[in-house]
């Protein structure tokens, strides 16, 4: 099954890098971090890790903006010069590749319907077997064990 992984929009977030540390931390509660290792800041927009030395942004995320039980947000991590993947159909970028995954399935409603972890190099068999269940509308991609989203799956046509 044809699947599509889409990461966040930059325009989304370009306006949080012309704001002060100060302004940062009291708009958002967000903070402004240089990576000093890679991997280690997993870039949502470009869906790559920040090389050491690079400015990222952390800030809390509503990647689960269902109004349900599941409406959920968490802390992601944006570099500054990031570029915004397009990747193709079923390519699984390496950031991904290289974690450990919880891939969560939701219906229309934003309830969850399934879930399970998998390591990133196998990626592809779950997404595959929880997009065969015809409730699914969208899956979400997140690192298990910081628990963070990650990106979002859709069926691919």
């Amino acid at each position: 099954m044809a699947f599509q992984i889409s990461a966040l929009p930059k325009v989304e977030f370009e306006w949080l890098f012309r704001l002060s540390a100060a302004q940062l931390s009291a708009v958002r509660g967000a903070r402004c971090i240089i990576a000093d290792r890679s991997p280690g800041y997993p870039c949502r927009i470009s869906l790559q890790d920040a090389v050491a030395g690079e400015q990222v942004i952390l800030l809390n995320y509503l990647h689960q903006g269902a109004f349900s039980p599941f409406r959920a947000s968490h802390g992601i991590y944006v570099r500054a010069n990031a570029e915004e993947a397009r990747l193709a159909p079923c390519e699984v970028p390496q950031m991904l590749r290289s974690r450990l995954l919880s891939v969560r399935a939701f219906d229309a409603a934003g309830m969850l319907v399934d879930a399970d972890v998998v390591e990133g190099v196998v990626l592809e068999s779950l997404v595959e077997r929880l997009l065969r269940n015809p409730s699914a509308e969208y899956l979400h991609v997140h690192f298990a064990r910081p628990g963070c989203y990650a990106a979002r799956v859709d069926r691919s046509h």
